[in-house]
């Protein structure tokens, strides 16, 4: 392996000059720099990066700790984060908690392991809050995409997931139908807590009443059974359409409907919030609020990056990102 020492030698300076050339410090005349980088590309030298991070105390590497990497809102998130510090001259490293907070526990022991001088967090839910307190003990940036952690002051990169959930019920009321069902997260994520009350929002502005019985709270993650169905089909006034939470909710009440030889939208219609990436271009079929999944990535990383470079001289910050109601045929009238 090269050493600073090989370097020096063969460009005929010290050690210490290397050093200075590599972590851009101190005074050194641009002939004697021009000759030690020539030699370092000659010699195929590779700084170590772990040294310079002491010597600059700053590693420019960054970390994205994300819910579900199967969930192709996230796989977007990730790739605008992942271009964006590219273009900021950050490399990331990619975490993934499957929403399990013990996981997620794991990879933050390791981020602070590693030293990386900022997180992206996508939180697994409420039970994250331990975790981000953390980080703020060992004085690394954060900023919070997607979801909201209570009791956490914290740059946030937020949807309109109350608003979102309101079209979408919206669009069904105004196709007619009024026994909708809400298949939902878990209530100790925020995400689903706005979804629920957006869906609520919706029944109480058209005068429709709320009914319990027509809502179910299951795991973002845990998959779809079809039995999760049972006591919604079941029910003496069984609901027209179904409002899924996110995309792969929606999927499995897709999927459990043709099970029992239910048609989507011929026996009930489906929305959901969130699309599903290339799979809706090549196929689009279901009615959605879709959100700019690339945005959430990209535009928390310029925030990220601005946290570490400037300081924290302002308080937290809230970007609240719009969803498009996107109408297609999983969705239509009533009865027809």
């Amino acid at each position: 392996m090269v050493t600073i020492y090989d370097i020096a030698r063969a460009a005929g300076v010290s050690a210490m000059t290397v050093s200075r050339v590599i972590n851009e410090t101190g005074r050194v005349g641009e002939a004697t720099r021009k000759r030690v980088r020539q030699v370092m590309e000659e010699l195929q030298y590779v700084p170590n990066s772990n040294a310079r991070s002491l010597v600059l105390q700053k590693t420019n590497i960054l970390s994205l700790l994300i819910a579900d990497i199967t969930n192709p809102f996230y796989t977007t998130l990730a790739r605008g984060a992942e271009d964006t510090a590219k273009r900021l001259g950050y490399r990331l490293l990619l975490g993934n908690s499957d929403e399990d907070y013990g996981k997620e526990k794991d990879y933050v022991d390791m981020i602070l392991s590693t030293r990386v001088d900022g997180v992206l967090f996508a939180p697994a839910g409420d039970g994250s809050a331990p975790h981000l307190r953390l980080l703020e003990q060992h004085r690394i940036p954060y900023v919070l995409l997607d979801r909201d952690v209570p009791g956490i002051q914290a740059d946030r990169i937020l949807g309109e997931s109350r608003d979102g959930a309101r079209r979408l019920v919206e669009h069904l009321i105004a196709l007619g139908h009024e026994r909708i069902a809400l298949v939902n997260g878990s209530e100790d994520v925020s995400t689903a807590r706005e979804r629920h009350a957006g869906y609520r929002d919706a029944l109480k502005l058209n005068d429709l009443p709320y009914d319990e019985a027509l809502v179910r709270h299951l795991d973002y993650s845990d998959g779809f059974n079809p039995s999760d169905l049972d006591p919604l089909l079941a029910l003496a006034s069984p609901p027209t359409a179904i409002f899924a939470a996110n995309n792969f909710l929606a999927l499995g009440v897709i999927q459990s409907l043709r099970e029992r030889g239910l048609a989507v939208p011929d026996d009930l219609s489906v929305v959901c919030f969130d699309d599903l990436g290339f799979a809706s271009v090549l196929s689009p079929f279901l009615t959605v609020a879709a959100q700019p999944a690339y945005q959430f990535g990209a535009l928390g990383l310029e925030r990220l990056v601005d946290r570490i470079e400037n300081g924290d001289g302002s308080g937290p910050r809230t970007l609240i990102l719009p969803a498009e109601l996107i109408v297609r045929s999983s969705s239509r009238m009533r009865g027809r």
